[in-house]
């Protein structure tokens, strides 16, 4: 009988507990080795009634079944590709596209369905995953659905469900995926010797030059604009190739992902014959398994392939990954590196060599939004309202310290454990005012979340503003923060706003009383704060002058004249 690891144990455990009080579907996010076969092994050892497996390519559903019967438990297959077509089995492993095309009579008395690879289930209801769910669901309308995945996040659609148990929300768009009931980061699994340690080696030759790409609709990178990278500095393979084959002397087996077929097959030619082969989408199907079982019995080192083996692959013996393709996310880096980081006999690390110079750190946890900048790394800020540590892109200064963030909304939430509803916290880092209300809003909203009246979007602001013949609008270069005195000799803090061509802008403020400490605090310091945290009251303007490090800078300035002097009206970050 097989034995689970602890978190293999607490994952099932999350499982049991999740459909016990809600038939909501449901994640498991584990990360590449971390042998969800064993834990699809034991919920199906437990399930009362029938457990459908399902996997996108016949390989996987093969490799999931071979390890199901390894553990000495018994299941069928269903599966055209592998030419079986098996029924009435408790337990049943079968591929997407066979499943979905079979008879009424198949989908009777299942009690739990698992998706391996749930990320691949599309959220437009007319795929062949929407298709088997309804069916399963029209005859058991109580059937348990569960996802696994590696990688939640899926670009174009974002996190593939809505509610964290671990107490925070990944998306407020409705989900087919309600919750994800338990989650293990790659950092704990290497760190508990679960998988390989990885070791990121800087290449000393050139790297290509992928700075210039663009997401195209925010899905993947377009083949034309990689080919024509590629064709730019194509005398620069020659060297990474060469590079790989001097770093591989001494390694058991090689996997580099390229960024197309042309570059794959130029890639090959560069390697040694003998030990090396080739996998696109193109490759017919046996050949692609005499090439891959060649490769697993070590009769071939190098193993070269253009996105298809990023998923549903094992080769435990892999121990140098080589990426000359750019990632278009953290998650797809991750997956990558995953594919050299299973244990295996005499290996002792897996090498990372990265010729993209995209520089993932393979522990940074995954975003959800493009990074803003080239400074910009993954820094935790914590919620001054409710106490959750949000992930954020930030600047962080030499210390390590962060000096400024780019979250807008608290991602943490609470759920109530007697209805199960989801209460969001909330708390806004970063915001734009409702003019008719006053109500704080999502800096993308275009009607207020509290009197629903329409938000006038910052360009149609900006294009108002310089129609009027009263109107000054600014892009400032600099901010300065001065003490000074009015008329009367009352001590004030003066903020300067100044243009690369040295124009000005002055606005005011007073510290005597209570009303006017609040007043700064509503009128700049919370729209003007790098790392908003409840509780912050400049006190004074001495206090002011010492925090101003802390004040960002806004992107537009916009003031309206009166009588002899301009006076800032509104700021646009």
């Amino acid at each position: 009988m097989y034995q689970l690891r602890p978190y293999q144990n607490e994952s099932v455990q999350a499982v049991i507990n999740h459909f016990r009080r809600s038939k909501n579907p449901a994640v498991l996010v584990l990360p590449t080795g971390a042998g969800k076969s064993l834990v699809i092994a034991e919920l199906a050892r437990i399930a009362r009634g029938r457990v459908l497996v399902l996997a996108h390519v016949k390989e996987l559903v093969e490799q999931n079944h071979q390890k199901f019967e390894s553990y000495d438990l018994q299941a069928g297959v269903f599966s055209a590709g592998l030419s079986r077509k098996e029924i009435d089995c408790k337990v049943t492993f079968g591929s997407i596209q066979s499943v979905a095309r079979a008879s009424e009579d198949f989908f009777k008395s299942f009690s739990i369905l698992i998706v391996d690879e749930c990320h691949r289930i599309s959220d437009h209801k007319d795929t062949q995953y929407h298709s088997v769910i309804a069916k399963l669901s029209a005859i058991n309308p109580d059937i348990c659905i569960l996802g696994l995945t590696a990688t939640p996040y899926r670009l174009g659609l974002g996190w593939l469900y809505e509610y964290n148990t671990q107490g925070f929300l990944r998306s407020q768009e409705p989900r087919f995926f309600k919750r994800c009931v338990y989650e293990l980061s790659l950092k704990y699994m290497i760190q508990n010797k679960y998988l390989t340690p990885p070791i990121k080696i800087d290449a000393p030759v050139a790297c290509y030059d992928f700075s210039s790409l663009k997401l195209s609709g925010k899905q993947s990178y377009s083949r034309q604009d990689l080919e024509a990278i590629l064709g730019d500095q194509k005398r620069v393979t020659p060297g990474i190739v060469g590079h790989i084959i001097k770093v591989a002397e001494e390694r058991q087996g090689v996997m580099i992902f390229t960024s197309s077929v042309h570059h794959a097959k130029e890639i090959l030619s560069l390697l040694p014959e003998s030990q090396s082969a080739i996998v696109v989408g193109e490759t017919e199907s046996k050949k692609r398994n005499e090439i891959i079982e060649a490769f697993k019995e070590r009769r071939l080192k190098f193993l070269v392939n253009v996105s298809v083996l990023t998923t549903g692959f094992d080769a435990p013996h892999v121990d140098l990954i080589a990426l000359l393709r750019p990632t278009e996310s953290i998650s797809l880096f991750q997956q990558i590196v995953g594919r050299g980081l299973r244990l295996a006999e005499g290996k002792e690390d897996c090498l990372i060599l990265d010729y993209t110079g995209q520089d993932y750190d393979l522990f940074d946890p995954e975003v959800g939004e493009k990074k803003p900048n080239e400074e910009s790394v993954v820094v935790g800020v914590v919620c001054p309202e409710c106490g959750f540590e949000n992930q954020f892109w930030g600047i962080k200064d030499e210390f390590g310290e962060v000096m400024e963030h780019y979250g807008r909304k608290c991602q943490g939430a609470f759920e109530h454990p007697d209805s199960l509803e989801v209460e969001p916290c909330g708390y806004r880092f970063r915001f734009k005012i409702c003019d008719a209300c006053g109500a704080e809003n999502d800096i993308a909203a275009r009607v207020c979340c509290k009197c629903k009246e329409i938000i006038v979007d910052v360009d149609k602001r900006l294009k108002k503003a310089m129609e009027l013949a009263d109107a000054h609008v600014m892009r400032p270069d600099t901010m300065l923060f001065t003490r000074t005195v009015d008329k009367k000799k009352r001590p004030r803090l003066e903020v300067q706003y100044y243009d690369v061509d040295a124009n000005v802008l002055k606005e005011y403020f007073y510290f005597e009383s209570e009303s006017q400490v609040r007043a700064f605090h509503y009128n700049f310091t919370k729209m003007h704060f790098k790392l908003p945290r409840k509780g912050f009251f400049i006190k004074n303007i001495d206090h002011a002058m010492e925090a101003r490090d802390e004040f960002r800078m806004p992107m537009y300035v916009v003031a309206r004249k009166k009588k002899y002097f301009w006076r800032i009206r509104e700021k646009i970050f």
